[in-house]
């Protein structure tokens, strides 16, 4: 994986850093803007860019904290999600533009985000990408209205999640309602935070975490997730890029 820096203009956090998975082999190779969790850009993190990465795509994680750490900017970027405007939404479009304008990218571009980078991935469905993942993520306030005209989107949930009791059900009606082609799951069993193939979050907070918000890894559920998005991704980015 390589730091990169990325320019988003005067409305997005200067220098913004990001990360890039690059797939083995040859390309060029579609494309994934990848949204953190509210942890920031942590080992995990990484980790999930270089899974993409290695299931062929040019990954892109931009650090929607550069501007000052998750203590400074945690609370202003939830609020931009639910507002759906706001520099952490400059500062994804650029991470969109930097692979549409790179020659390692064939052009297709996927969103894929988690917990309050799922709710971005929501958000942008419909803003120039052409798939969307997103997990455990919270429903934009008018989802109807943030949705219409969205991509494709696989989404994956945890029936344990105590904070999105429903939310896979109520999303799987709004998509169905506007006609966007979609893959709901909720998993038994799981939490908040199952892809994740380690705990997160400060250390003294995690036993917390876990007892609260159910937040845990789930190898189980995840190898599933993981399967459907891949196979959802590989239909509205690569075999639609071969036809």
């Amino acid at each position: 994986m390589t730091d990169v820096v990325l320019d988003p203009g005067p409305q997005g956090s200067p220098g913004l850093r990001a990360v890039l998975g690059t797939p083995a082999g040859p390309g060029p190779w579609p494309g994934v803007v990848v949204v953190h969790e509210a942890f920031g850009v942590d080992d995990v993190m990484r980790r999930q860019v270089a899974r993409l990465a290695s299931a062929g795509y040019l990954a892109l994680m931009p650090d929607l904290f550069t501007a000052g750490g998750a203590r400074r900017c945690l609370v202003s970027t939830m609020r931009a999600v639910v507002a759906g405007t706001g520099r952490p939404f400059v500062d994804v479009e650029a991470a969109r533009a930097w692979l549409a304008a790179s020659p390692a990218c064939t052009g297709r571009i996927g969103v894929l985000g988690f917990c309050m980078g799922g709710g971005f991935a929501l958000v942008t469905a419909s803003r120039g990408f052409d798939v969307a993942s997103a997990n455990y993520a919270r429903l934009p306030a008018d989802a109807e209205a943030a949705l219409a005209g969205a991509c494709p989107v696989v989404a994956s949930y945890g029936a344990e999640d105590p904070a999105l009791k429903g939310t896979a059900a109520e999303l799987e009606s709004v998509l169905t309602r506007l006609g966007v082609e979609h893959d709901v799951r909720e998993y038994p069993g799981a939490g908040h935070g199952f892809l994740n193939d380690a705990p997160v979050g400060p250390r003294p907070l995690r036993p917390l975490l876990r007892r609260v918000a159910r937040m845990a890894p789930d190898p189980v559920a995840a190898a599933d997730a993981w399967a459907r998005i891949e196979a959802f991704f590989a239909a509205h980015l690569r075999e639609r890029d071969a036809s």
